[in-house]
């Protein structure tokens, strides 16, 4: 691997970043092909490779043998050969004859995007659980990589058993390898499965919502985490800088209380295999009742990250009337004119709130939209139980959110909020002690 590389070495791997643009895609991209190769960079940045060369490929029509046309092949290999870099990151997704056809004619390591992301996940990683999702993806992507092409791996094994006979490919043992060792994963992380699916269970027993901040990588979702929950989360101006999913408590303007869930950051074409070995720790995103949707106002393709947040989301299976919010952060980052337009709501999403994570701008609207949201149609009512029963004290707080607590003499008075579904409960437990509140 790369990295292994770059640590072996102590210094700074040189890489040449490659955006392949289809030009078919034309006046239909969502993307400016410049863009893209630009958060390519950004990629191999990520993990600390010194990009020495970046240019944008055109292509006409992929081309089985190596996607990109023999004319632009060569002329990169001129560049390659000028340059000398160690590794050519190809912002597509390669087949593994692409891969080494292209390796042969440049001469150097070649990594496709989704080599690259599951290069920057498995340097990210910081959890046990967070190291398996990594290490199931690698794996994932390593087996579609062993194909017959190489021959190396032709060479046979002896065989087993009494049968006898030619026995295994070197590819063959691999792919079984390989293969055991995706069961063995898959198993450890259904129980993490199973872990989340208690923790939730355990939530739902303390009446909290939660609220999962989602949003394209480097959108300043953990800053925003950080600046609500005083948390520690690492926040840096990286793409991915944040793996591993935190839950924190935060309380409200009037009272109410959320867990606050930071999630990992998406991306364009984000491979397939790190959505499905993530798919246990987004299952968080799934189980949310309000989703804030972090983006970057200040971002020229904010449109079109918003439109892969939504794809990728849309991939997991989110209900599409789950309430979300659009988060636009950055907004110090904007000109005056543009900042003010939309801290005053001026901005074609209805439910869009402008904020800076970093100053602290707009957060206290947006708080008051997180309550709004998760409170709805909630009711508000007045109980007053005796001090010594404690079995009935606990049911309350077991089912309601407590807004307010006076001792009154030998009696406690509260002010409850509780959903709409559970009136008849409280109605059931406490008849003719409740007073409905304005």
């Amino acid at each position: 691997m790369i990295l292994a590389k770059r640590k072996e070495k102590a210094r700074r791997v040189s890489a040449f970043v490659i955006h392949v643009e289809p030009k078919s895609r034309g006046a239909q991209a969502t993307r400016d092909a410049e863009a893209r190769l630009q958060e390519a960079v950004g990629l191999a940045v990520a993990i600390d490779l010194d990009v020495v060369e970046a240019k944008v490929a055109p292509v006409a029509r992929p081309t089985p043998a190596s996607m990109i046309g023999s004319g632009k092949v060569a002329e990169i290999a001129a560049d390659t050969k000028a340059r000398e870099p160690e590794v050519v990151i190809v912002n597509a997704q390669l087949t593994p004859v692409q891969q080494r056809n292209l390796e042969k004619a440049w001469g150097t390591k070649v990594l496709d995007r989704t080599a690259l992301i599951l290069e920057i996940f498995g340097e990210r990683a910081a959890t046990r659980e967070g190291r398996l999702q990594v290490e199931l993806a690698h794996l994932t992507y390593q087996r579609s990589r062993l194909v017959r092409s190489w021959t190396h791996l032709e060479r046979q094994r002896g065989g087993f058993g009494f049968l006898g006979g030619p026995g295994e490919t070197q590819i063959e043992a691999d792919r079984r390898l390989i293969g055991e060792r995706i069961v063995k994963i898959k198993r450890e992380l259904e129980g993490v499965k199973r872990t989340r699916a208690l923790s939730r269970q355990a939530r739902r027993r303390v009446p909290f919502p939660v609220i999962a901040l989602v949003g394209y990588t480097n959108a300043g979702k953990s800053t925003l985490f950080n600046r609500l929950t005083k948390a520690e989360v690492l926040a840096k101006d990286l793409l991915f800088a944040t793996l591993d999913p935190t839950m924190r408590g935060v309380k409200l303007p009037k009272g109410a209380k959320v867990i606050l869930s930071d999630t990992v950051g998406f991306i364009a074409d984000l491979p397939t295999e790190l959505v499905a070995a993530f798919r246990a720790t987004l299952e968080e995103v799934l189980a949310a009742d309000v989703i804030g949707h972090v983006r970057d106002a200040h971002h020229e393709e904010s449109d079109a990250q918003k439109t892969d947040v939504l794809k990728v989301l849309n991939e997991l299976g989110v209900p599409e009337n789950r309430p979300m919010i659009e988060i636009l952060n950055k907004i110090d980052l904007l000109p005056n004119e543009a900042r003010d337009g939309l801290v005053a709501g001026n901005y074609k999403g209805k439910r869009a709130v402008a904020v800076s994570a970093l100053t602290g701008e707009g957060l206290s609207t947006l708080l008051a939209r997180f309550e709004a949201d998760v409170t709805h149609d909630n009711i508000c009512l007045g109980l007053s139980v005796d001090a010594s029963d404690g079995a009935n004290l606990a049911w309350i707080y077991r089912h309601a959110e407590v807004l307010n607590r006076q001792a009154r003499g030998n009696r406690i008075a509260l002010s409850l909020r509780i959903s709409p579904q559970d009136m008849v409960r409280f109605q059931d437990r406490f008849p003719g002690k409740i007073k409905l509140s304005q």
